[in-house]
């Protein structure tokens, strides 16, 4: 038995080491029946050499990794060089996929089947790394350092904050609510933004349902319990009215049949549609929709308090009148604001006018050289071509004549297109297809590619192009592509140190190390319930049905971070079909 013990042991150590190079020697002793094992392993990672050889390991650069959202984790995920000692602090030691919240609202898919732990993400890469259970107060960015406190309850006698270093700092915290300030939204409202707020608007939705059906209450009381105001017109909110209705009408309602016909469900939003960064086909659509399955929408009302059983809005279409809804259950979900250390920071570096950190289009965050920002928390500061236009001009023209010529423009503008992205996106706005055809348009007697082109007629070429810059949505599709980018940037950090790959320094030498990040949309879903779903696909392609809704489905389980949280979510949707969705307050 203990030898058997010792192979069992072996023969794991062989198969969980997928990423090692492995030496299996076997040795029979003769005139024995036992045979003795050597097994040797080396770290590819570290150009071959054994684990414990005397060659001398450089000094290790220390990262250190704010949250573990889509960005962190994306970036954890793809982060794989060795010459890296990561440390992960974050007061949620999982990551969760957050665009199946609404599906835990409604008791559709179960909470740990959205999350994965973050140490099962990092533990099989053969890497320095480590988790910190514990946010973030402060950033020294001066001094490279950040001051963090525990998130649990250590009895350390009291002593609960610590301090880490760090050579480079990744920010990526995420962002909070958006009140606006709104009186009674903290104390009244729930959100949706954590597993956590999923599970209690579940346990308050079925709580709704139990308090209207006791004896002792008034039908009027009951009409004001099952009253459920959802708060922003954007795919979080229209989604969860979605599968609030569809678990109403067929889970609860059965389960219920006293109350189901008091059930109202309202969606308040302060512009004039809902879902208005989608195609008008499709907020078209989910309005008609919504009114035939009887959520009421309320388009132009402003929410300017909430108490305990009501909520006022101000009608923008009445000339402002203030009305008042009475209400069992609230759910605000009206955009983003920015975390407290966050606006420390931004103070800290002359950004405190500003709703999240601003970065360089490589994620770094201005005036900060080691610290990059990525997600929710930051945007991109996109430079303008017209501030840099003289040094552009000087940069082409190498004959230093003075004019430039079309040839010597189309040789730097794949450097200009990819440094500057509002050209190539003006360009085809005006379906053109080369820079020849751009300065046509500023000059009508452009005709040969000896033309030459002053400063003021290069300067008219370009003045539009910077109309076409657009900021980035706070999406999760965003921070994951962000978080892929900077780590394959850290992964050929020395190599691209020597041989640069990015664009053109117009205002230096050389080139940029790293090419500029650039995001890539791979479209966006609107579940509207009743099985069908809203698609906006590249290319403007837009699909509304329940096939969307089965390539939603698809979509969401090959999106998930581990096989793990596959399995569990598609076994949570056919335990659905089969037996209905949970509606127990556990």
């Amino acid at each position: 038995m203990p030898n058997f013990t010792f192979y069992q042991r072996v023969s794991r150590a062989f198969h969980e080491s997928s990423s090692l190079s492995k030496l299996l020697v076997l040795f029979t002793v003769s005139g024995g029946t036992g045979a003795l094992v050597a097994y040797a392993e080396a770290d590819r990672s570290n150009n071959g050499a054994f684990i414990g050889s005397s060659e001398t390991v450089s000094e290790k650069k220390k990262v250190v990794v704010l949250g573990t959202g889509w960005a962190g984790t994306s970036f954890l995920r793809n982060l794989n060089n060795p010459r890296y000692e990561v440390m992960v602090v974050s007061p949620r030691n999982y990551f969760a996929f957050t665009p199946l919240l609404p599906s835990v609202t409604s008791g559709t898919v179960e909470a740990r089947s959205i999350v994965e732990p973050i140490r099962n993400i990092f533990r099989k890469k053969r890497m320095d790394i480590e988790y910190s259970e514990a946010e973030c107060l402060k950033i020294d960015a001066e001094n490279r350092k950040i001051y963090c406190r525990s998130s649990l309850n250590n009895n350390n006698n009291g002593i609960e904050e610590f301090v880490v270093d760090y050579d480079y700092l990744i920010i990526a915290v995420g962002a909070n609510v958006n009140t606006f300030n709104t009186p009674g939204v903290e104390e009244h409202c729930h959100f949706l933004k954590e597993v956590e707020d999923a599970q209690k608007i579940r346990r308050t939705v079925i709580d709704c349902f139990e308090r209207a059906s006791l004896p002792i209450v008034s039908d009027e009381e009951r009409k004001r319990i099952l009253h459920f105001a959802i708060v922003g017109g954007g795919p979080t909110g229209v989604e969860f009215a979605a599968s609030l209705h569809d678990f109403v009408n067929e889970d609860l309602g059965k389960l219920y049949p006293r109350v189901k016909d008091l059930v109202k469900i309202t969606l308040l939003e302060a512009g004039d549609h809902i879902l208005s960064m989608f195609d008008k086909r499709i907020t078209a659509f989910a309005e008609d929709k919504f009114k035939r399955d009887g959520i009421e929408v309320k388009t132009g009302s402003m929410v300017v308090k909430v108490s305990d059983k009501e909520i006022s809005t101000k009608e923008m279409k009445n000339g402002g009148e203030i009305t008042t809804i009475p209400y069992g259950m609230a759910v605000w979900s009206t955009g983003i604001g920015t975390r407290p250390f966050i606006k420390d920071f931004m103070k800290q570096i002359n950004q405190a006018n500003r709703r999240a950190l601003a970065t360089d289009e490589w994620l770094r965050v201005e005036a900060c050289d080691n610290v990059y920002a990525l997600g929710d928390c930051a945007t991109i500061n996109q430079r303008k071509v017209m501030e840099d236009i003289a040094a552009i001009f000087k940069k082409a023209d190498k004959d230093n004549s003075g004019t430039l010529t079309v040839k010597e423009f189309q040789e730097v503008i794949d450097d200009i297109c990819e440094r500057y992205p509002q050209v190539e996106l003006y360009l085809k706005s005006k379906q053109m297809r080369s820079i020849v055809d751009l300065l046509k348009e500023a000059e009508g007697d452009v005709k040969k590619e000896s033309t030459e082109l002053n400063i003021e007629e290069f300067k008219a070429a370009l003045s539009n192009v910077d109309s076409q810059m657009k900021f980035l949505p706070a999406t999760a599709q965003v921070a994951s592509q962000q978080g892929a980018y900077l780590a394959k940037c850290f992964n050929r950090m020395e190599e691209c140190e020597k041989n640069p790959e990015g664009p053109l320094r117009f205002r230096g030498e050389g080139r940029h190390r790293f090419k500029p990040f650039r995001y890539k949309h791979l479209g966006q879903f609107a579940p509207l319930g009743g099985e069908q779903t809203a698609a906006q696909l590249p290319g403007d392609w837009v699909s509304i049905g329940q096939s969307s809704q089965w390539l939603w489905y698809s979509v969401y389980a090959s999106k998930q971070v581990s096989w793990r949280t596959r399995a569990l979510v598609v076994s949570d949707w056919l335990r659905r079909f089969v037996f209905g969705r949970d509606s127990s307050q556990i």
